[in-house]
C-alpha cells in the first residue's frame, strides 16, 4: 500500500507568503501534519509527496522532523492537480509499486487513522472508494446569466474528501487514458475514474477533515484554546521463558521473556495508560481487557496508537511523552534511539517529543533481583476544555 500526498499547488486563496501546505499551523507545517498519520500507519509501505517546481527546500524543511523510513523521494508535479497526480503515479510505478494507493491532499492536515482505515476497508471489495459527507446546505445550479437554473434534491448530494483509495494500476491507466484523450480539469481522482467507467464506492467521511482554502480557515483551525493536562502511567511484567523482550515497540534479545497476555511491552503499556489518564478515559485494561482473546500476543504499538488517536479525535494534541524503564537487564542504552523512533511512529508525533531514560533499582526489589522489569511514563497533552 502506498500514499500519494499532493502538495504541488500554490494555494493562493489561503493568503500568506508561502503555499498553504508549507505554512505553519499550531507550530508545525501543514504538510508535516498531513503526512504524519500516513507515516505512522503500519499498513502503508511507501509515502510519496508530489511537490511544485522550486519547492525542494520548503519540502525538506517541512519533513525534517518526520520519520523517513517509508518516505520516498518527492515527485515533481505539473500545472494542474490532475497533472500532479499522474506524475506522482508514474513516479510510483517507476519504483515497481503495484497495489493500493491512497491519494490525499496536503491541505487536509486533520486526517485521522480511523478515516484511513475506512478507506482501506472499502477497497476490500471495490476498485475505487472515497469518503463522503451529506450536504447540509441547499445547493443551486446557476445558468450562464447568473440566475438559478436548478435546485437538485439535497438528499442525492454529498461532498467528498481525501484520502481517496484506488487500485493502483486502474487509476494510473485512467490518468494516462485521459491525457491521451486530451482531457483535463478533473478536480479529483474519483471523477476521472468515473469517466473511465469504474464504479466509485462512498463511505462516511470525517467532518473534522477540512481542507484549508481561505485565510480564515487557518484562524478557525487553531480551534478553541487548548489546556494542558499531565498524567502518568505505570506497568510491570515478570520475566518468564523466552529469548527476547519488547520495549517501546522494539524487539530486544534477552535470556528471558515476559509473562503477559499481549507482547508484554511495559514501556508502551505505561505510555498508553498515561495518555488515557490525561483523557480521563480509563486505562489500558478498560479498552483492551486481558480476558479478551483477540489481544493474545498483540503488538502493543496498536494500544499506544489508539490512545494517541483518541487525543486527536477530541481536538487535542500530544506535546511530550516521557518514559523511564527500570530493569537490571537488558541494557536500554544501545536501543534508545530505535525505541524513541518506534514510539514516535506509533503515537504519530515527532521523535523530539519523546524522551527515554533507563535506570536500575540498585539490586533492590523485584527489578533488582532480576524478577521482572517496570516502566513509568508521563504524558503531556493539550485538550479543548468542555464548555
Amino acid at each position: 500500500m502506498a500514499a500519494l500526498i499532493v502538495a504541488a499547488g500554490r494555494g493562493l486563496r489561503a493568503g500568506g507568503d508561502l503555499p498553504k501546505q508549507y505554512r505553519a499551523l499550531a507550530g508545525r507545517p501543514v504538510l508535516a501534519q498531513a503526512l504524519t498519520p500516513f507515516l505512522a500507519d503500519a499498513a502503508i509501505d511507501h509515502v510519496m509527496v508530489v511537490i511544485g517546481p522550486g519547492d525542494n527546500a520548503r519540502y525538506a524543511h517541512a519533513v525534517a522532523d518526520l520519520p523517513t523510513g517509508k518516505l520516498l523521494s518527492p515527485a515533481q508535479g505539473g500545472a494542474t492537480r490532475q497533472d500532479s497526480v499522474r506524475l506522482g503515479l508514474q513516479a510510483l510505478a517507476a519504483t515497481g509499486f503495484d497495489g493500493i494507493v491512497l491519494v490525499h491532499d496536503a491541505a487536509r492536515p486533520f486526517v485521522t487513522a480511523a478515516l484511513m482505515r475506512r478507506t482501506v476497508d472499502a477497497l476490500q471489495s471495490e476498485i475505487a472508494a472515497i469518503p463522503a459527507l451529506p450536504v447540509t446546505d441547499t445547493i443551486k445550479r446557476l445558468g450562464s446569466d447568473g440566475r438559478v437554473a436548478e435546485t437538485p434534491p439535497r438528499d442525492t448530494l454529498v461532498s467528498v474528501q481525501t484520502p481517496q483509495g484506488f487500485h493502483f494500476k486502474a487509476l494510473l491507466a485512467a490518468h494516462e487514458a485521459a491525457v491521451a484523450a486530451g482531457l483535463s480539469g478533473f478536480t479529483d481522482d474519483a471523477a476521472l475514474m468515473e469517466w473511465a467507467g469504474h464504479p466509485v464506492k462512498t463511505f462516511p467521511g470525517d467532518p473534522a477533515n477540512v481542507k484549508l482554502t481561505h485565510p480564515q480557515d487557518f484562524d478557525r483551525s487553531q480551534g478553541a484554546p487548548l489546556h494542558v493536562r499531565v498524567a502518568t502511567g505505570y506497568d510491570v511484567h515478570a520475566f518468564g521463558d523466552g529469548d527476547h523482550v519488547w520495549l517501546g515497540g522494539t524487539r530486544i534479545a534477552h535470556d528471558r521473556g515476559v509473562v503477559a497476555h499481549s507482547d508484554g511491552d511495559v514501556a508502551l503499556h505505561a505510555l498508553t495508560d498515561a495518555l488515557l489518564g490525561a483523557l480521563t478515559e480509563g486505562d489500558i485494561g478498560t479498552h483492551f481487557p486481558p480476558s479478551d482473546p483477540q489481544w493474545k500476543d498483540a503488538a502493543s504499538a496498536q494500544f499506544l496508537a489508539f490512545a494517541a488517536e483518541r487525543v486527536r479525535q477530541r481536538g487535542g494534541r500530544i506535546d511530550f511523552l516521557d518514559l523511564t524503564i527500570v530493569c537490571e537487564a537488558p541494557k536500554i542504552g544501545p536501543h534508545r534511539e530505535a525505541i524513541r523512533a518506534a514510539i514516535a511512529a506509533a503515537a504519530a508525533i515527532r521523535i523530539d517529543q519523546v524522551a527515554i531514560k533507563a535506570t536500575t533499582s540498585e539490586r533492590m526489589g523485584f527489578t533488582g533481583r532480576g524478577e521482572g522489569l517496570a516502566a513509568l511514563a508521563t504524558a503531556t497533552i493539550r485538550l479543548p476544555e468542555p464548555e
